[in-house]
C-alpha cells in the first residue's frame, strides 16, 4: 500500500529575525574578584576561630594539679587570676603558662600557698562591657552565617538569570523583546499561506480588540505550532509579534523546571504577571513538551514538572482574554502533550508546519542565497528537486555549506556542483576513500534507491 504524502507550506526567513534586537535590560556584570577573596578570608577566619585555642600564643597549658605542684616547687613567678578562675602567668624559667582553677573546689588555701612561695598575684576584674563580650563570643557564628548568606545569594543569581536575591530564583527567565519589537513580519516568510491566515486572527485581535468586543467574540487565547524541527515554528511566532507590533516574551519549556520543587510554578506566575503588565503582548513557549507532558504517563513521578504544568493550565484558564495576552507554543511531539493543555480555551488553534514541498524549497533557497555570489547557470529549481525532505533550517545550512565549498576551491562564486557536494556532505558526511562502496554494494544501493524513486513517481503530490 502506497501512502499519499501531502505537503503544505513552510516559513523561510530573509534575515536574522532577531538582528538588532536586544534583551530587555543590561546584562548583569560579573561580581568583582575582591568579593571572592573576602569570602575565602572570612571562611578561613571562621575555621581558625572554631578550631584554634584562644589562649596566649606560645603558652603552656597546665592542669590544676601541675600548677599547684609547680607553685610548691617555687617554679611559678607570677599569676594573673580572673573572676572565672582562668589563670595565666610566667614560670621561673620565663615561659608562659595557662591553667584553670576548678570553681567547684573552692580552694581557699591557694592564695596562702601562692604568697608563701613569693608568687606575684594580679587580680583581673570582670569585664564591664557586656555587649563587647557577647559580640566576641558570637563572632565565629556571625562569620559563618555571613559566609552561608553570601553563598546563598551567589547561588540565587546563578539560578535566577542574574537577578539578585530570592526574586532571582523564582522570577521568570523569559527574554523580553519590548523596546525594540521583533522586526520579522509575514512578508519575510516564504509560502505558508494557510498558516498565515490562521495566525493572522491573532494579529487582528491584538491590533483591533474592540472589533471582537462589539460582536461579542473572544479572541484566540493560544496557538500551538506543530511540526518537525527546523521548519520555522519559532520564526512564525516572531512574525506574529512583529506584525502586531506588541511585546514578545520568549522562553523555553525546560527553563521552568529546576531542582527545587515550586520554582517552575513561581516562574510561570511571574511570566504571566509581566505579560499582563505589558498587554497586549505575546508569550512564546518553545519546546512546550518539556513541561506539558501527559500527567501520569510514566512510571516515575515528577512533582516539579506537574506543578509547573498545573500552574500553566491555571494561568491560561484564568486570565481574561480581553486583556490581550496570547500564548503561542511550539512542539514537534504533540502526541505526548497533556489533553488538558489542548482543550479549547487554552490552545484554540493548532497550526501544522510540515516540511516544505518543491515550490517552497525553491522559494526558501532564493531567500537564503541573497548576499552570495552565484554562477549564472545555477538553477535553484534543480537544487530544490534534489533536496526532498529538507527543512528550512537544512536549506539555510545547505547554502552556507555550498559557499564554503566554493571558498575551499578558491572560487568567489558558487556553482551547481558546489550545491551537490554540500548536499552530499550534509546527508552522508565527509567524503572518504576508505568508505568507498564495492561494486556489488553500489548495485544494491542503486536498486534500493530506484525503488524509492519509482514509488515517488506514481505517488501524487510526492516530492520528486
Amino acid at each position: 500500500m502506497i501512502r499519499r504524502i501531502v505537503h503544505q507550506t513552510t516559513p523561510a526567513k530573509s534575515r536574522d529575525p532577531l538582528a538588532g534586537e536586544k534583551r530587555h535590560g543590561p546584562a548583569p556584570s560579573p561580581p568583582p574578584m575582591w568579593r571572592n577573596w573576602l569570602l575565602y578570608i572570612g571562611l578561613t577566619a571562621t575555621l581558625l576561630l572554631f578550631f584554634l585555642p584562644l589562649g596566649r600564643a606560645g603558652s603552656t597549658e597546665l592542669s590544676y594539679t601541675q600548677f599547684v605542684n609547680k607553685v610548691a616547687a617555687n617554679q611559678v613567678k607570677s599569676a594573673t587570676i580572673d573572676p572565672n578562675g582562668a589563670v595565666s602567668g610566667t614560670l621561673s624559667n620565663g615561659a608562659d603558662y595557662t591553667t584553670q582553677i576548678p570553681v567547684a573546689l573552692q580552694d581557699t588555701n591557694l592564695t596562702q600557698q601562692l604568697q608563701e612561695h613569693d608568687v606575684q598575684i594580679v587580680g583581673k576584674k570582670a569585664s564591664s562591657n557586656l555587649l563587647a563580650s557577647i559580640v566576641v563570643s558570637l563572632l565565629p557564628f556571625l562569620l559563618l552565617f555571613g559566609v552561608f548568606w553570601y553563598m546563598g545569594r551567589r547561588a540565587g543569581r546563578q539560578l535566577g538569570g542574574g537577578i539578585p536575591g530570592l526574586s532571582g530564583i523564582t522570577g521568570s527567565r523569559a527574554k523580553l523583546y519590548d523596546e525594540e519589537r521583533p522586526s520579522t513580519t509575514f512578508a519575510d516568510i516564504a509560502g505558508y499561506d494557510g498558516a498565515k491566515r490562521e495566525v493572522s486572527e491573532v494579529v487582528d485581535f491584538l491590533q483591533n480588540p474592540d472589533r471582537y468586543r462589539r460582536v461579542g467574540a473572544v479572541g484566540p487565547r493560544g496557538v500551538l505550532m506543530v511540526g518537525p524541527p527546523g521548519t520555522g515554528k519559532t520564526l512564525m511566532a516572531r512574525a506574529v509579534a512583529g506584525q502586531a507590533g506588541v511585546p514578545f516574551f520568549s522562553v523555553t519549556g525546560s527553563s521552568f523546571v529546576e531542582l527545587f520543587v515550586g520554582l517552575g510554578a513561581s516562574r510561570v506566575r511571574d511570566l504571566f504577571a509581566s505579560a499582563r503588565k505589558r498587554a497586549p503582548s505575546i508569550i512564546f513557549i518553545d519546546e512546550i513538551d518539556a513541561i506539558g507532558q501527559r500527567r501520569g504517563g510514566s512510571l516515575v513521578s515528577n512533582d516539579e514538572r506537574e506543578q509547573t504544568l498545573n500552574q500553566l493550565l491555571a494561568e491560561m484558564d484564568g486570565f481574561d482574554p480581553a486583556i490581550g495576552v496570547v500564548v503561542i507554543a511550539a512542539t514537534n511531539r504533540p502526541e505526548i502533550l497533556d489533553p488538558a493543555l489542548l482543550r479549547p480555551g487554552r490552545f484554540d488553534r493548532q497550526v501544522e508546519i510540515p516540511l516544505p514541498n518543491l515550490r517552497e524549497r525553491a522559494a526558501i533557497l532564493a531567500i537564503h542565497v541573497k548576499g552570495k555570489q552565484l554562477e549564472p547557470d545555477v538553477d535553484l529549481d534543480a537544487v530544490a528537486r534534489g533536496t526532498p525532505g529538507f527543512s528550512g533550517a537544512d536549506l539555510a545550512n545547505l547554502t552556507n555549506e555550498a559557499a564554503i565549498v566554493a571558498l575551499r576551491a578558491g572560487r568567489d562564486k558558487v556553482t551547481t556542483d558546489d550545491f551537490w557536494e554540500a548536499r552530499d556532505r550534509v546527508l552522508l558526511g565527509r567524503r572518504d576513500a576508505a568508505n568507498a562502496l564495492m561494486p556489488a554494494e553500489q548495485r544494491a544501493v542503486a536498486v534500493h534507491e530506484s525503488g524509492h524513486a519509482l514509488v515517488a513517481v506514481y505517488s501524487e503530490h510526492a516530492d520528486p
